[in-house]
């Protein structure tokens, strides 16, 4: 009998440790220097009003305002009731010493708001492969389940790098290559090579522009965000990946945040626009609050296994409608701002083209229903006769989605959900799109009713 209880446990062992379907957001320490406890927490409401467990605390060796910004973040955490782990930045102010990463894990993993996987801290990286050979040490001196972001390198070579040290892979290749939509081949190679013991964590991002050539790291690269949103989560329940990480909460120079750039905010938004020496600022006033109104109900098909944006038959949803689009024709300004349409830099399957050909001179809309509704799209005032929903869910009820052509047109946005005459939801208030522009604005605006 003693046997059979060893030779269980023993087998117990070597089990894959199971995920809880967790939904984070990835959050930018550097860009949160200003924030006092009391932002931190608006933004955890935020956050938490969407669904998300938690965020990952992008965090990179040497930023004088870290301590600060820890201090904060964590009191916040613990008095909302929220998560956060470490994503320990090795590029942005380059690699960190494997002290250093010891330190601070064993600092703040023992604080009640630190995300455990079973009774272990995640910890995850942006980059830095080539310390991978400090990780065993480091996991043997803070007990960390290690899922990094190793993606400039292949999956297979990730999961066997330092003796298989990791636990899961964590993926930042969460937008297309080129003018087409964003495939899961990529996501499939990651789950391929994890096998079935070791964990996955599915990115999804709304959007990437970005015009800061005058950092250390030059950028100034479009890629296709259109129907990105959306493309994204039906994939993640196609996939059912093991975690989800948001790309990203506050990361304003990539364009791709999904909070708030107003109040306290702008300040370190407009500060990346003045250091990046953008071309124009494609930040203020381009707000993103939108893409966070359907967040929950995705999140919460995804934790339920849900395998399409339909909504449960005897499930009643709150009616809502979301727009997102840039503000400018892409050849109506005088320059493009050097931008180009995907960056040669990321590997021989990227092609560099104009941005032009990157993207639609498009307003995107995506309505969550009960059941069917029409839509109609006003630009300046003068209402489309094109606009339909093109995508119906299956039953009638859950998210409907489509697009009209904004380039004979400017001015205010409004979109219109109705059933006869009678209005269910309406999106607008956006920044206007406006043809008369010096540079072009490759950022996005997404509001909701």
């Amino acid at each position: 009998m003693l046997a059979v209880t060893a030779a269980l446990a023993a087998s117990a062992l070597l089990l894959p440790v199971q995920a809880e379907k967790e939904v984070f957001a990835h959050y930018i320490l550097g860009n949160a220097a200003p924030l006092e406890v009391a932002d931190w927490e608006a933004d955890i409401q935020l956050a938490q009003d969407t669904k998300i467990d938690g965020f990952v605390l992008n965090v990179a060796p040497g930023d004088p305002n870290n301590e600060q910004s820890l201090s904060r973040a964590f009191e916040a955490a613990e008095t909302k009731d929220f998560k956060l782990f470490f994503s320990f930045d090795y590029l942005a102010l380059g690699p960190w010493p494997k002290d250093q990463v010891i330190s601070l894990l064993n600092e703040f993993s023992t604080k009640p708001p630190y995300f455990k996987q079973g009774e272990q801290p995640l910890a995850s990286t942006f980059e830095g492969p080539d310390a991978a050979d400090d990780w065993p040490d480091i996991k043997t001196q803070t007990n960390a389940f290690f899922i990094p972001d190793w993606s400039s390198i292949s999956p297979a070579d990730a999961v066997a790098k330092a003796d298989g040290v990791v636990d899961g892979l964590f993926s930042f290749d969460a937008w297309p290559v080129g003018p087409t939509n964003k495939t899961t081949d990529k996501d499939k190679e990651f789950q391929e090579a994890l096998g079935e013991d070791k964990l996955y964590m599915m990115p999804v991002a709304p959007w990437f522009s970005v015009a800061l050539p005058g950092l250390d790291f030059p950028k100034n690269w479009l890629w296709r965000g259109d129907n990105l949103w959306e493309t994204r989560w039906k994939q993640v329940l196609e996939l059912q990946p093991d975690f989800v990480e948001i790309l990203t909460w506050n990361d304003y120079g990539e364009s791709h945040y999904i909070g708030p750039v107003t109040g306290v905010q702008q300040g370190p938004a407009q500060e990346l626009m003045a250091a990046g020496t953008a071309p124009v600022d494609y930040v203020t006033d381009m707000v993103h609050d939108g893409w966070r109104k359907h967040l929950a109900f995705y999140i919460d098909l995804y934790k339920t296994g849900a395998t399409s944006l339909a909504a449960a038959a005897d499930a009643e949803v709150e009616e809502s409608v979301v727009a997102y689009y840039r503000t400018n024709p892409a050849l109506a300004c005088k320059g493009n701002g050097g931008t180009t349409g995907d960056n040669e830099d990321f590997g021989p399957d990227h092609k560099e083209i104009a941005p032009d050909q990157m993207v639609e001179d498009s307003v995107f809309y995506v309505a969550l229903l009960n059941e069917a509704a029409d839509v109609e799209v006003s630009i300046g005032g003068v209402v489309d006769q094109n606009a339909v929903f093109t995508s119906v869910p299956e039953g009638g009820k859950g998210i409907y989605e489509g697009s009209v052509s904004f380039a004979a047109n400017t001015g205010e946005v409004v979109v219109t959900v109705k059933r006869g005459e009678d209005v269910v939801a309406e999106a607008k208030g956006g920044k206007a799109i406006t043809a008369e522009c010096e540079v072009t604005n490759w950022n996005a605006v997404a509001v909701s009713s």
